[in-house]
């Protein structure tokens, strides 16, 4: 006779440090996603306080695998076996001005084209499922949806068909894929609970490996942009997804990445995909923009990744030299167009990308005195995108696509007085003022060049 677990007693079992068994967090799992208004097997009260407990006690690692499967089967998922090629996705903790899945899309794209399987189908694909902006970070779906009739709402065999034309697909979660995700994100956002590394992981490995990946590889910022305050609490988080990862038969790797300051040179929507376009268009070196080198430089290294984990290059390093050729070549940027046509968008604006970029307010800072950019506290730069209208307080928010700023200087810049130093755009005049405090608050300028961390921190394997 099987006997029934009740909701009550996992969290109290959670509460009291006790470890759960694979049955408990599963019937957990199963009885939040299949409540109905009128048969509440669990209620909200009770899963916040599961949170609460696992906030406090953490999970092992048996538990974390467990429950990031039962919050991955907790719907639909992605069946990639169709395609009878190498799936393959990266993702990122959240950064301001990260925009790399606009390039490492189409180039993993590119290279699975370059080389189709014997079906016809391109030998890599790319089942990228992203999300939107919440709190001072941007979010792909946002970004990609300021291209006119853009489609992020695919669904999962609409997403099956794009791959096989493009090797790539860019795309929002159904209201099938994960639906334990969204039931727990919810609540650890009222809960305080958002910060644990294990739910984080729980909840960010469930839906990348919903899109049944052979490989994944993870951007996991450390830095004064980071969501995680500290290195150490970055590189848990980055060894716990490793591990849960691997644990499910997924080749996983993370990098761990400074965020002192943006990415690359603009930080918004419009503006983040159009500096993407220009890095897409040029074949010369001397065609990019050089605040755009650390944005090209990171989105390099994990494609790197990825191609080398795809079987395209011997090294990591072989592979961010394979893709810099990709980028160079023009083969990323045909991609792109085959991939936003593909998913209904209008790939004119490509030819002159700035003239769509339609704010109504401007306002540029510029240096008071000389000497070397120094330092600033990321988030806060995040937080005065965030309030220019590019991004947003709480799920559901309308954002602005022309709102955000651009960079003109990098830390460690010499800096002349009078010099500029931040653009701020908006589509409404009335927001300019409390952005631009924030950014002279947190912009310093020292005498002399400050010590930087270097962008690549440390890479973490399953041998690491």
């Amino acid at each position: 006779m099987t006997q029934t677990i009740h909701p009550i007693d996992v969290l109290l079992h959670k509460r009291d440090g006790r470890v759960l068994t694979d049955a408990e967090i599963q019937a957990f799992i199963h009885a939040l996603v299949h409540r109905t208004p009128d048969k509440q097997l669990v209620t909200d009260a009770q899963i916040a306080a599961f949170l609460m407990a696992v906030f406090h006690h953490g999970l092992t690692p048996q538990e974390l695998a467990t429950l990031t499967a039962a919050m991955r089967y907790s719907g639909e998922t992605f069946d990639a076996a169709p395609l009878h090629s190498f799936t393959v996705d990266k993702h990122s903790t959240g950064g301001v001005g990260d925009k790399t899945s606009l390039l490492i899309a189409p180039i993993l794209a590119a290279a699975g084209l370059a080389s189709p399987n014997p079906d016809g189908i391109p030998s890599i694909c790319v089942p990228m499922i992203s999300g939107r902006s919440l709190g001072h970070t941007g979010g792909t779906l946002d970004k990609l949806e300021t291209i006119p009739g853009f489609n992020t709402q695919l669904t999962l065999d609409h997403l099956l068909l794009t791959l096989e034309k493009c090797g790539a697909a860019l795309v929002g979660q159904t209201p099938h894929l994960v639906p334990a995700d969204r039931i727990l994100y919810a609540l650890r956002d009222h809960t305080g609970t958002v910060e644990s590394p294990y739910l984080i992981c729980a909840s960010i490995t469930s839906k990348k490996l919903a899109e049944d990946l052979n490989a994944l590889v993870l951007d996991v910022k450390t830095g004064s942009g980071a969501f995680m305050p500290t290195y150490d609490q970055s590189k848990l988080l980055a060894e716990l997804m490793v591990q849960t990862g691997e644990a499910s038969g997924t080749r996983t790797v993370a990098l761990l990445t400074n965020h002192d300051e943006p990415l690359g040179r603009f930080s918004g929507n419009w503006i983040e995909v159009w500096e993407c376009v220009d890095i897409l268009r040029a074949t010369r070196i001397e065609d990019r923009h050089p605040l755009s080198a650390d944005l090209i430089q990171l989105s390099n290294l994990l494609a790197g990744w990825m191609l080398h984990l795809a079987g395209k290059a011997a090294t990591p390093e072989e592979g961010a030299r394979l893709s810099d050729e990709i980028l160079l070549s023009g083969a990323a940027f045909k991609a792109w167009i085959r991939v936003v046509a593909t998913q209904c968008g209008d790939v004119s604006l490509f030819h002159d990308p700035a003239a769509h970029h339609r704010y109504t307010a401007s306002r540029t800072l510029t240096a008071t005195h000389t000497g070397y950019l120094a330092s600033m506290d990321c988030k806060q730069v995040g937080w005065a995108v965030q309030r220019l209208g590019a991004g947003r307080a709480k799920p559901g928010d309308p954002v602005s696509a022309h709102a955000g700023i651009e960079m003109h200087a990098k830390l460690g810049d010499s800096i002349k007085a009078g010099q500029p130093l931040v653009t701020l755009f908006s589509e409404d005049l009335s927001l300019l003022d409390e952005p631009e405090t924030m950014l002279l608050d947190t912009l310093h300028i020292a005498s002399g060049p400050p010590q930087l961390q270097p962008l690549l921190r440390e890479v973490i394997t399953k041998n690491t």
